[in-house]
Parts: structure tokens; sequence; C-alpha cells
């Protein structure tokens, strides 16, 4: 986990800005504030972000638009805040590309759990040599070295969060993954975690890779239990 890591943190209230560097600072990261949508968007230009904690209601231009936006033209892993319980805010943050959410009011250490994990994925070294390999079927090639994507020679930008679920299951051709399962493969727990978020991350993968997202050939569904990656 790179301890010099550089997180845009995008929250309109001094207070929550306050609540939130504090913690991140004095676990080492640098912390570049923005109060807006606007000003998110131009410091994210002008800085070397490695990750992005983003609340939903801004000034100016709203968190999902401005998820919106850094997807297009960036990887970056992003955390959406929300400040309700709402289920529509989350799946829109998701939607839109987002890697997590994170509910208020929520505890420093989860909030510090979040970051730190999804860092931690964003920053992978490449696997052992024996792990080092080109995974290749009916035209998709995975190169878990690279953490890159093929389909017929076309590259395809995953998110962090979509390729991890795309590299566990592809590592166990055949094997049945709960959304649970895949969670805690993700975050080495499930804890405050909806799993129905697996799916919207599902649904994306089978959007990129798939002919036919809605008769897919590679991601399959088991009903009642979870997802698999088709036997080679």
């Amino acid at each position: 986990m790179p301890d010099s890591a550089t997180i845009l943190l995008v929250d309109d209230e001094e207070a929550v800005q306050k609540l939130l560097t504090y913690p991140l600072e004095r676990d080492g990261y640098r912390v570049v504030p923005a109060r807006d949508g606007e000003e998110a968007l131009e410091q994210f230009e002008r800085e070397r972000v490695d990750l992005v904690v983003l609340d939903i209601m801004l000034p100016k231009l709203d968190g999902l638009e401005v998820c919106k936006r850094l997807r297009s033209s960036s990887q970056v892993p992003i955390i959406m805040l929300t400040a309700r319980d709402d289920e529509l805010d989350k799946v829109l943050g998701l939607e839109l590309g987002a890697d997590d959410y994170i509910t208020k009011p929520f505890s420093i250490r989860e909030f510090r759990s979040r970051v730190k994990a999804l860092l931690r994925r964003a920053s992978v070294t490449p696997p052992a040599d024996h792990e080092s390999e080109t995974i290749t079927a009916d035209g998709l090639v995975i190169d878990l070295g690279r953490r890159s994507v093929e389909i017929d020679g076309k590259p395809i930008q995953l998110t962090y969060v979509e390729f991890e679920i795309l590299r566990t299951m592809v590592a166990r051709p055949g094997r049945v993954f709960s959304r649970h399962m895949l969670l805690e493969q993700l975050w080495g727990d499930a804890s405050y975690r909806d799993p129905r978020t697996i799916d919207v991350h599902i649904r994306h993968l089978r959007e990129k890779l798939e002919a036919d997202s809605r008769e897919p050939q590679f991601i399959q569904t088991v009903r009642g239990v979870g997802y698999r990656f088709r036997e080679r």
C-alpha cells in the first residue's frame, strides 16, 4: 500500500473535510481538498490522484456527474459518500463506475478500512511467475500481469473492482462464487457492504465483455447461488 498516495477529498462541508483529512494524513496520505464538483475536476487535472473520495451532494456539479466525467477518462478508484441510506444513490454511483460507497454517518475506522482496501487493490503488484499468464477464451484475452483485457484485439477498460472480480473468477473457471465470497475476495470481509452491489459490477462486466449481455457466454449466473466463469 503506497503510504504517499494522494487522495482527492471532495465534500462541501468544512466539518467533514476536517474530520476525514486528519485520519488520512495520520495514515500517511496526502489529502487534496475540493468543495464543489467543478473544483474537484480542476484539482484532478492538476494533481496525480491515487483515489477519490466523492460526496454525492455537491454544489455546481453533483458527485454523480463528477464520477461520470472522471470515469470517461480515468480508472482511478472512487469511493462515493452519501448522506442518506438511499439505495438509488448507491446504485447510481456504482452504475457510473464508482468502486465503493459509504453511507453517512460512518465510523472513522470503517472509512479508513475502505480507503486502505481500495488503495491496496489499486496498487497490486504483478502476480508471481506462476500467475503471470494470459488467459484466452473465444477472443477474450486477460493479461493478469499487466491487468489488461482485450476482446477481439480491442482493449477493454475495466475499473479496479471489475478487474478483481474477473481475475477472481477466471482463476477458477467453473467454480461458483456467491456474492458474499466475491465481496470477501475483494475486501477481505463483507462487512458493511450490500451483496447486491456485486450484481451491478457483474452487469458492467457483461456489458463490456459479452457479445450479448443478456445471453452471457463468459460470466454465467447460477441461480440462487452466484456467478461463475465458464469452464475452459
